[in-house]
């Protein structure tokens, strides 16, 4: 089975919280997941800048980057405890809603929260 990795925020308090669970779920399942702190690598290797990668959710298999709801979908997917959930919010109707709540209000609040956070460390 090919490997899935996973780009997220380690520096967003529920990012990094919400990839521990999943890091444990992968860790039971042998999912074959692989999950990296966007601030310890090259963004450029995924093709992003470091704020494009802070604005959304990243996954790459087979050498395709997927971005956004697409992405947790992926994720999700190889998640046994999680694939209910990618069964449900991937039918025509639910996806869309899903996708435009992540890409209206979760994303952009996510950032504006990380903005903020860095703007107080520094």
């Amino acid at each position: 089975m090919q490997e899935i990795e996973i780009l997220y925020n380690g520096r967003c308090p529920i990012c990094a919280a919400e990839i521990a669970q999943y890091r444990v779920q992968a860790e039971k399942a042998d999912a074959p997941l692989r999950f990296t702190d966007l601030h310890r690598i090259d963004t450029a290797d995924w093709g992003l800048t470091p704020d494009q990668a802070t604005r959304r959710f990243h996954a790459r298999a087979d050498g395709h980057i997927i971005s956004g709801f697409p992405a947790f979908l992926l994720l999700w997917r190889n998640l046994p405890r999680m694939r209910w959930l990618a069964r449900l919010l991937d039918r025509p109707g639910l996806r869309h809603l899903a996708e435009f709540g992540y890409n209206r209000i979760a994303a952009p609040l996510l950032y504006r929260l990380h903005r903020r956070r860095m703007a107080r460390q520094a």
